[in-house]
Protein backbone atom coordinates (compact mmCIF):
# COMPACT_ATOMS: atom_id res chain seq x y z
CA UNK A 1 0.00 0.00 0.00
CA UNK A 2 1.11 3.86 -0.72
CA UNK A 3 3.09 5.80 2.29
CA UNK A 4 -0.04 8.20 1.52
CA UNK A 5 -3.65 6.40 1.57
CA UNK A 6 -7.24 7.04 2.47
CA UNK A 7 -8.18 4.00 4.49
CA UNK A 8 -12.07 3.65 5.86
CA UNK A 9 -11.03 3.43 9.56
CA UNK A 10 -14.34 1.69 10.30
CA UNK A 11 -13.80 -1.23 7.49
CA UNK A 12 -10.19 -1.22 6.46
CA UNK A 13 -10.52 -0.52 3.04
CA UNK A 14 -8.30 1.65 1.13
CA UNK A 15 -10.39 4.22 -0.87
CA UNK A 16 -7.60 6.10 -2.94
CA UNK A 17 -3.84 6.35 -2.98
CA UNK A 18 -1.27 8.73 -3.82
CA UNK A 19 2.09 9.18 -4.63
CA UNK A 20 4.41 9.84 -2.28
CA UNK A 21 7.06 12.56 -3.58
CA UNK A 22 10.33 12.44 -5.10
CA UNK A 23 13.17 13.68 -3.78
CA UNK A 24 13.01 16.65 -6.36
CA UNK A 25 9.41 17.33 -5.99
CA UNK A 26 10.53 17.80 -2.22
CA UNK A 27 13.33 20.00 -3.01
CA UNK A 28 10.90 21.85 -6.08
CA UNK A 29 8.47 22.85 -3.05
CA UNK A 30 11.32 24.18 -0.45
CA UNK A 31 12.20 26.28 -3.87
CA UNK A 32 8.93 27.87 -4.56
CA UNK A 33 8.45 28.65 -0.21
CA UNK A 34 12.10 30.76 -0.90
CA UNK A 35 10.91 32.06 -3.89
CA UNK A 36 7.61 33.09 -2.55
CA UNK A 37 8.96 34.76 1.03
CA UNK A 38 11.65 36.48 -1.40
CA UNK A 39 8.80 38.16 -3.58
CA UNK A 40 5.51 37.85 -2.13
CA UNK A 41 6.31 38.33 1.84
CA UNK A 42 8.93 41.13 1.01
CA UNK A 43 6.66 43.01 -0.73
CA UNK A 44 3.20 42.82 0.86
CA UNK A 45 1.99 44.87 3.87
CA UNK A 46 0.49 43.01 7.23
CA UNK A 47 -3.05 44.01 5.81
CA UNK A 48 -2.99 42.81 2.79
CA UNK A 49 -1.25 39.70 4.66
CA UNK A 50 -4.47 39.40 6.28
CA UNK A 51 -7.20 40.38 3.90
CA UNK A 52 -6.00 36.87 2.27
CA UNK A 53 -5.98 35.02 5.82
CA UNK A 54 -9.32 36.13 5.75
CA UNK A 55 -10.37 34.65 2.48
CA UNK A 56 -8.98 31.45 3.83
CA UNK A 57 -11.36 31.64 6.92
CA UNK A 58 -14.28 32.37 4.72
CA UNK A 59 -13.58 29.33 2.03
CA UNK A 60 -13.16 27.03 5.16
CA UNK A 61 -17.03 28.28 6.22
CA UNK A 62 -18.37 27.61 2.55
CA UNK A 63 -16.86 24.76 1.72
CA UNK A 64 -17.39 22.74 5.65
CA UNK A 65 -19.79 20.26 5.11
CA UNK A 66 -17.00 19.41 1.79
CA UNK A 67 -14.07 19.40 4.50
CA UNK A 68 -15.81 17.73 7.17
CA UNK A 69 -16.87 14.57 4.85
CA UNK A 70 -13.22 13.83 3.83
CA UNK A 71 -12.02 13.84 7.42
CA UNK A 72 -14.85 11.67 8.34
CA UNK A 73 -13.67 9.09 5.87
CA UNK A 74 -10.03 9.62 6.71
CA UNK A 75 -10.06 9.22 10.23
CA UNK A 76 -13.52 8.31 11.08
CA UNK A 77 -14.18 11.61 12.80
CA UNK A 78 -18.27 12.04 13.61
CA UNK A 79 -19.60 14.69 11.10
CA UNK A 80 -20.93 16.53 13.60
CA UNK A 81 -17.19 17.09 15.48
CA UNK A 82 -16.01 17.01 11.78
CA UNK A 83 -17.94 20.12 11.06
CA UNK A 84 -16.93 22.30 14.67
CA UNK A 85 -13.33 21.20 13.24
CA UNK A 86 -13.57 23.38 10.44
CA UNK A 87 -15.61 26.19 12.25
CA UNK A 88 -12.94 26.28 15.07
CA UNK A 89 -10.36 26.28 11.84
CA UNK A 90 -12.05 29.10 10.17
CA UNK A 91 -12.42 31.13 13.70
CA UNK A 92 -8.54 31.01 14.13
CA UNK A 93 -7.73 32.31 10.56
CA UNK A 94 -10.49 35.09 11.00
CA UNK A 95 -8.83 35.92 14.97
CA UNK A 96 -5.61 36.36 13.33
CA UNK A 97 -6.93 38.63 9.92
CA UNK A 98 -8.32 40.54 13.00
CA UNK A 99 -5.91 40.84 15.60
CA UNK A 100 -2.19 41.08 13.32
CA UNK A 101 -2.02 44.53 12.72
CA UNK A 102 -2.36 45.27 16.44
CA UNK A 103 0.05 42.19 17.05
CA UNK A 104 2.75 43.33 14.45
CA UNK A 105 2.78 46.72 15.56
CA UNK A 106 6.25 48.61 16.54
CA UNK A 107 6.56 47.79 20.22
CA UNK A 108 8.60 51.11 22.16
CA UNK A 109 11.60 50.28 24.27
CA UNK A 110 12.00 53.05 26.80
CA UNK A 111 15.24 53.90 27.10
CA UNK A 112 17.45 54.53 30.45
CA UNK A 113 19.39 56.80 28.99
CA UNK A 114 20.65 58.75 26.18
CA UNK A 115 18.08 60.64 23.56
CA UNK A 116 16.05 59.32 21.04
CA UNK A 117 13.96 56.25 20.78
CA UNK A 118 13.68 52.52 20.10
CA UNK A 119 11.43 49.96 19.77
CA UNK A 120 10.96 46.35 18.45
CA UNK A 121 9.74 45.45 15.23
CA UNK A 122 8.30 42.29 13.86
CA UNK A 123 9.37 40.24 10.83
CA UNK A 124 9.52 37.02 9.16
CA UNK A 125 12.44 34.70 9.16
CA UNK A 126 11.20 32.78 6.24
CA UNK A 127 10.35 29.03 5.23
CA UNK A 128 9.12 27.42 7.69
CA UNK A 129 8.17 23.34 7.76
CA UNK A 130 4.99 22.06 9.45
CA UNK A 131 4.70 18.42 10.43
CA UNK A 132 0.77 17.59 11.41
CA UNK A 133 -1.35 14.61 12.99
CA UNK A 134 -4.44 12.66 11.61
CA UNK A 135 -6.51 13.70 14.76
CA UNK A 136 -7.55 17.92 13.91
CA UNK A 137 -5.95 17.47 10.06
CA UNK A 138 -7.52 21.36 9.75
CA UNK A 139 -7.33 22.68 13.41
CA UNK A 140 -3.67 21.81 13.75
CA UNK A 141 -2.73 23.13 11.00
CA UNK A 142 -4.79 26.14 11.09
CA UNK A 143 -2.65 26.85 14.65
CA UNK A 144 0.59 26.77 12.86
CA UNK A 145 -0.04 28.57 9.57
CA UNK A 146 -3.03 30.95 10.36
CA UNK A 147 -0.55 33.35 12.35
CA UNK A 148 2.53 32.53 10.30
CA UNK A 149 1.32 33.53 7.10
CA UNK A 150 0.09 36.65 8.25
CA UNK A 151 3.22 37.67 9.65
CA UNK A 152 5.12 36.95 6.04
CA UNK A 153 6.68 33.64 6.86
CA UNK A 154 6.09 30.98 3.98
CA UNK A 155 5.17 27.06 4.87
CA UNK A 156 5.79 23.69 3.24
CA UNK A 157 3.62 21.50 4.81
CA UNK A 158 3.52 17.73 5.45
CA UNK A 159 0.64 16.52 6.62
CA UNK A 160 -0.36 12.87 8.33
CA UNK A 161 0.27 9.78 5.67
CA UNK A 162 -3.20 8.97 6.72
CA UNK A 163 -4.81 12.53 5.52
CA UNK A 164 -3.83 12.91 2.12
CA UNK A 165 -7.28 14.29 0.81
CA UNK A 166 -7.71 16.88 3.62
CA UNK A 167 -4.19 18.18 2.97
CA UNK A 168 -5.04 18.65 -0.74
CA UNK A 169 -7.72 20.47 -0.23
CA UNK A 170 -6.15 22.63 2.07
CA UNK A 171 -3.96 23.56 -0.22
CA UNK A 172 -6.17 24.75 -2.71
CA UNK A 173 -8.10 26.72 -0.46
CA UNK A 174 -4.79 28.58 0.14
CA UNK A 175 -4.81 29.02 -4.07
CA UNK A 176 -8.68 29.78 -4.33
CA UNK A 177 -7.52 32.44 -1.71
CA UNK A 178 -5.43 34.31 -3.61
CA UNK A 179 -1.62 33.11 -1.93
CA UNK A 180 1.03 32.95 -4.60
CA UNK A 181 2.66 29.68 -5.85
CA UNK A 182 4.80 28.61 -2.58
CA UNK A 183 3.34 30.79 0.44
CA UNK A 184 1.90 27.28 1.37
CA UNK A 185 3.03 24.13 0.08
CA UNK A 186 1.93 20.69 0.46
CA UNK A 187 4.10 17.84 -0.04
CA UNK A 188 3.34 14.20 0.01
CA UNK A 189 6.82 13.26 1.97
CA UNK A 190 8.63 10.69 3.72
CA UNK A 191 10.44 10.39 7.12
CA UNK A 192 13.55 10.82 5.17
CA UNK A 193 12.92 13.87 2.98
CA UNK A 194 11.70 15.39 6.17
CA UNK A 195 15.53 15.00 7.65
CA UNK A 196 16.96 16.43 4.73
CA UNK A 197 14.32 19.21 4.42
CA UNK A 198 15.13 20.15 8.29
CA UNK A 199 18.85 20.15 7.64
CA UNK A 200 17.75 22.95 4.35
CA UNK A 201 19.76 26.22 5.03
CA UNK A 202 16.66 28.40 4.00
CA UNK A 203 14.14 26.47 6.44
CA UNK A 204 14.35 28.54 9.19
CA UNK A 205 11.80 26.45 11.76
CA UNK A 206 10.25 23.23 12.41
CA UNK A 207 7.03 23.27 13.79
CA UNK A 208 5.65 19.38 15.08
CA UNK A 209 2.42 18.22 16.40
CA UNK A 210 2.36 14.32 17.21
CA UNK A 211 4.34 11.82 19.17
CA UNK A 212 7.09 12.23 21.79
CA UNK A 213 9.32 9.99 19.73
CA UNK A 214 8.55 11.78 16.55
CA UNK A 215 9.17 14.71 18.44
CA UNK A 216 12.55 13.89 19.86
CA UNK A 217 13.41 12.88 16.44
CA UNK A 218 12.79 16.28 14.57
CA UNK A 219 14.47 17.88 17.45
CA UNK A 220 17.15 16.33 17.18
CA UNK A 221 17.99 17.05 13.86
CA UNK A 222 16.71 20.70 14.11
CA UNK A 223 19.26 21.04 17.17
CA UNK A 224 22.13 19.89 15.03
CA UNK A 225 21.28 22.32 12.28
CA UNK A 226 20.13 25.43 14.92
CA UNK A 227 16.76 25.30 13.42
CA UNK A 228 14.04 26.60 15.86
CA UNK A 229 11.05 24.22 16.88
CA UNK A 230 7.77 24.45 17.96
CA UNK A 231 6.48 20.82 19.73
CA UNK A 232 3.08 19.64 20.90
CA UNK A 233 3.47 16.75 21.98
CA UNK A 234 1.47 13.89 23.82
CA UNK A 235 -0.70 14.84 26.67
CA UNK A 236 -2.28 12.59 29.83
CA UNK A 237 -3.70 15.54 31.01
CA UNK A 238 -4.70 14.93 34.94
CA UNK A 239 -9.02 16.05 35.53
CA UNK A 240 -8.97 16.92 39.04
CA UNK A 241 -12.06 16.55 41.45
CA UNK A 242 -12.15 18.28 45.09
CA UNK A 243 -15.87 19.27 45.42
CA UNK A 244 -19.19 19.80 42.84
CA UNK A 245 -22.32 20.92 43.54
CA UNK A 246 -23.98 19.55 40.67
CA UNK A 247 -22.49 15.98 40.33
CA UNK A 248 -24.63 14.96 37.55
CA UNK A 249 -23.25 18.04 35.29
CA UNK A 250 -19.51 17.40 36.66
CA UNK A 251 -19.87 13.87 35.56
CA UNK A 252 -21.08 14.82 32.10
CA UNK A 253 -17.95 17.42 32.01
CA UNK A 254 -16.02 14.64 32.76
CA UNK A 255 -17.63 12.62 30.08
CA UNK A 256 -17.52 15.04 27.44
CA UNK A 257 -13.66 15.83 28.53
CA UNK A 258 -12.53 12.26 27.27
CA UNK A 259 -14.37 11.25 24.74
CA UNK A 260 -14.58 14.08 22.04
CA UNK A 261 -12.94 13.06 19.09
CA UNK A 262 -13.64 9.44 20.77
CA UNK A 263 -10.83 10.43 23.35
CA UNK A 264 -8.15 10.88 20.42
CA UNK A 265 -6.65 14.34 21.57
CA UNK A 266 -3.98 14.95 23.40
CA UNK A 267 -4.87 17.64 25.47
CA UNK A 268 -8.29 15.38 26.44
CA UNK A 269 -8.91 14.45 30.02
CA UNK A 270 -7.51 11.36 30.84
CA UNK A 271 -6.70 10.44 34.40
CA UNK A 272 -10.06 11.47 36.89
CA UNK A 273 -8.12 12.21 40.26
CA UNK A 274 -11.02 12.31 42.62
CA UNK A 275 -11.32 13.61 46.39
CA UNK A 276 -12.28 10.27 48.61
CA UNK A 277 -15.28 12.21 49.76
CA UNK A 278 -17.22 12.27 46.52
CA UNK A 279 -14.79 9.18 44.69
CA UNK A 280 -17.49 6.25 45.14
CA UNK A 281 -20.27 8.62 43.84
CA UNK A 282 -18.49 9.92 40.80
CA UNK A 283 -17.34 6.11 40.34
CA UNK A 284 -20.46 4.89 39.61
CA UNK A 285 -22.25 7.60 37.75
CA UNK A 286 -19.23 8.20 35.42
CA UNK A 287 -18.86 4.65 34.64
CA UNK A 288 -22.75 4.37 33.55
CA UNK A 289 -22.25 7.23 31.55
CA UNK A 290 -18.93 6.03 29.98
CA UNK A 291 -20.09 2.75 29.00
CA UNK A 292 -23.16 4.32 27.75
CA UNK A 293 -21.19 6.03 24.70
CA UNK A 294 -21.10 2.98 23.56
CA UNK A 295 -24.04 3.35 21.32
CA UNK A 296 -22.81 5.21 18.36
CA UNK A 297 -19.29 6.06 18.97
CA UNK A 298 -16.78 6.38 16.14
CA UNK A 299 -14.24 3.74 15.55
CA UNK A 300 -10.47 4.66 16.17
CA UNK A 301 -8.29 6.48 13.48
CA UNK A 302 -7.06 2.82 12.37
CA UNK A 303 -6.88 -0.84 13.22
CA UNK A 304 -3.49 -0.33 14.37
CA UNK A 305 -4.46 2.43 16.91
CA UNK A 306 -7.20 0.25 18.16
CA UNK A 307 -4.87 -2.79 18.79
CA UNK A 308 -2.39 -0.11 20.68
CA UNK A 309 -4.88 0.90 22.98
CA UNK A 310 -5.75 -2.56 23.65
CA UNK A 311 -2.18 -3.72 24.31
CA UNK A 312 -1.93 -0.76 26.86
CA UNK A 313 -5.13 -1.70 29.06
CA UNK A 314 -4.25 -5.57 28.83
CA UNK A 315 -1.27 -4.96 30.60
CA UNK A 316 -3.17 -2.33 33.09
CA UNK A 317 -5.27 -5.31 33.84
CA UNK A 318 -2.59 -7.95 34.37
CA UNK A 319 -0.57 -5.27 36.79
CA UNK A 320 -3.55 -5.53 39.23
CA UNK A 321 -5.98 -2.92 37.34
CA UNK A 322 -9.74 -3.51 37.16
CA UNK A 323 -11.53 -3.07 33.99
CA UNK A 324 -15.19 -2.04 33.58
CA UNK A 325 -15.75 -2.16 29.90
CA UNK A 326 -19.11 -1.71 27.77
CA UNK A 327 -17.60 -5.18 25.54
CA UNK A 328 -15.12 -6.54 23.33
CA UNK A 329 -13.20 -4.66 20.55
CA UNK A 330 -14.22 -5.25 17.09
CA UNK A 331 -11.92 -4.30 14.49
CA UNK A 332 -11.09 -0.10 15.12
CA UNK A 333 -14.39 0.37 17.26
CA UNK A 334 -12.90 0.21 20.87
CA UNK A 335 -15.69 0.10 23.66
CA UNK A 336 -15.47 2.99 25.94
CA UNK A 337 -13.80 1.83 29.69
CA UNK A 338 -12.86 2.63 32.67
CA UNK A 339 -9.88 1.67 34.86
CA UNK A 340 -9.72 1.84 38.55
CA UNK A 341 -6.61 0.07 40.85
CA UNK A 342 -3.76 1.58 38.61
CA UNK A 343 -0.83 1.55 41.15
CA UNK A 344 0.58 5.20 40.21
CA UNK A 345 3.93 3.60 39.91
CA UNK A 346 3.24 1.07 37.22
CA UNK A 347 4.53 1.76 33.69
CA UNK A 348 1.08 2.15 31.85
CA UNK A 349 -0.12 5.01 34.58
CA UNK A 350 2.66 7.14 33.25
CA UNK A 351 1.62 6.34 29.34
CA UNK A 352 -1.07 7.98 27.29
CA UNK A 353 -4.08 6.20 26.82
CA UNK A 354 -4.90 7.48 23.12
CA UNK A 355 -8.60 6.10 22.62
CA UNK A 356 -11.95 5.98 24.60
CA UNK A 357 -10.52 4.70 28.17
CA UNK A 358 -10.27 6.59 30.91
CA UNK A 359 -8.15 5.73 34.41
CA UNK A 360 -9.59 6.71 37.98
CA UNK A 361 -7.80 7.39 41.21
CA UNK A 362 -9.03 7.78 44.35
CA UNK A 363 -6.66 10.38 46.69
CA UNK A 364 -7.28 12.05 50.07
CA UNK A 365 -7.50 15.88 50.30
CA UNK A 366 -6.04 18.67 48.02
CA UNK A 367 -1.82 18.01 48.37
CA UNK A 368 -2.35 14.23 47.27
CA UNK A 369 -4.64 14.97 44.59
CA UNK A 370 -1.97 17.92 42.80
CA UNK A 371 1.15 15.52 43.89
CA UNK A 372 -0.37 13.02 41.77
CA UNK A 373 -1.40 15.05 38.80
CA UNK A 374 1.91 15.71 38.63
CA UNK A 375 3.47 12.57 38.77
CA UNK A 376 3.91 12.11 35.16
CA UNK A 377 6.26 12.47 32.40
CA UNK A 378 3.45 14.49 30.81
CA UNK A 379 2.37 18.80 31.06
CA UNK A 380 -0.03 19.65 28.27
CA UNK A 381 -3.77 20.27 29.86
CA UNK A 382 -5.48 19.46 33.36
CA UNK A 383 -8.42 20.21 34.73
CA UNK A 384 -9.67 22.00 37.92
CA UNK A 385 -13.15 20.75 39.32
CA UNK A 386 -14.08 22.24 42.73
CA UNK A 387 -16.68 24.84 44.27
CA UNK A 388 -13.50 26.96 46.20
CA UNK A 389 -12.69 29.82 44.15
CA UNK A 390 -9.56 30.20 46.13
CA UNK A 391 -8.80 26.61 45.96
CA UNK A 392 -9.04 26.34 42.38
CA UNK A 393 -6.40 29.09 42.07
CA UNK A 394 -4.13 27.59 44.95
CA UNK A 395 -4.34 24.18 42.92
CA UNK A 396 -4.28 25.40 39.02
CA UNK A 397 -0.40 27.27 40.44
CA UNK A 398 0.51 23.73 41.71
CA UNK A 399 -0.26 21.89 38.62
CA UNK A 400 2.78 21.21 36.10
CA UNK A 401 1.10 21.95 32.64
CA UNK A 402 1.06 24.45 30.01
CA UNK A 403 -2.60 25.05 30.17
CA UNK A 404 -4.97 25.28 33.58
CA UNK A 405 -9.13 24.93 32.78
CA UNK A 406 -11.22 25.62 35.94
CA UNK A 407 -14.32 23.81 36.16
CA UNK A 408 -14.70 23.77 32.39
CA UNK A 409 -14.26 21.78 29.43
CA UNK A 410 -14.09 22.06 25.64
CA UNK A 411 -12.91 25.91 26.70
CA UNK A 412 -10.57 26.47 24.11
CA UNK A 413 -10.38 29.21 22.05
CA UNK A 414 -8.55 31.10 19.08
CA UNK A 415 -7.38 33.66 21.46
CA UNK A 416 -5.85 30.78 24.56
CA UNK A 417 -2.84 30.27 23.66
CA UNK A 418 -1.91 26.21 23.41
CA UNK A 419 1.38 24.38 24.26
CA UNK A 420 3.06 22.40 27.04
CA UNK A 421 5.82 21.71 29.35
CA UNK A 422 8.00 18.54 30.34
CA UNK A 423 7.39 15.95 27.34
CA UNK A 424 4.65 17.63 26.30
CA UNK A 425 6.79 19.80 24.35
CA UNK A 426 7.69 23.63 24.22
CA UNK A 427 6.36 27.16 22.61
CA UNK A 428 2.89 27.83 22.05
CA UNK A 429 0.52 28.59 19.38
CA UNK A 430 -2.60 30.24 19.12
CA UNK A 431 -3.74 33.25 20.44
CA UNK A 432 -1.13 36.73 20.93
CA UNK A 433 1.40 34.13 21.40
CA UNK A 434 1.79 32.22 18.80
CA UNK A 435 2.56 34.64 16.33
CA UNK A 436 5.66 35.11 18.42
CA UNK A 437 7.32 31.85 17.73
CA UNK A 438 8.90 32.59 14.76
CA UNK A 439 9.55 35.91 14.25
CA UNK A 440 12.52 38.16 14.19
CA UNK A 441 12.07 40.94 16.81
CA UNK A 442 14.43 43.24 15.88
CA UNK A 443 15.62 45.88 18.01
CA UNK A 444 15.74 49.81 16.65
CA UNK A 445 18.01 52.04 18.00
CA UNK A 446 17.17 55.97 16.62
CA UNK A 447 19.59 58.30 17.91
Amino acid sequence: MALYAVTDPATGEVVKEYPTATDEQVRAAIDAAADAFATWSKNSTVAERADLIRKVAQLHTERKDELAAIIQREMGKPLDQSVGEVEFSAAIYEYYADNAEKFLADEPITLLEGEGSAFIRRSAVGVLLGIMPWNYPYYQVARFAGPNLVLGNTIVLKHAPQCPESAAALQQIFLDAGYPAGAYVNIYATNEQIADAIADPRVQGVSLTGSERAGAAVAEIAGRNLKKVVLELGGSDPFILLSTDDLDATVSAAVDGRFENTGQACNAAKRFIVDESIYDEFLGKFTEKVKATAQGLAPLSSLAAAERLEEQVEKAVKAGATLDSAGERSGAHFPPAVLTGIDPESPVAKEELFGPVATVYKVSGEDEAVALANDIPFGLGSYVFTTDSEQALRVADKIEAGMVFVNAVGAEGAELPFGGVKRSGFGRELGRFGIDEFVNKKMIRVS
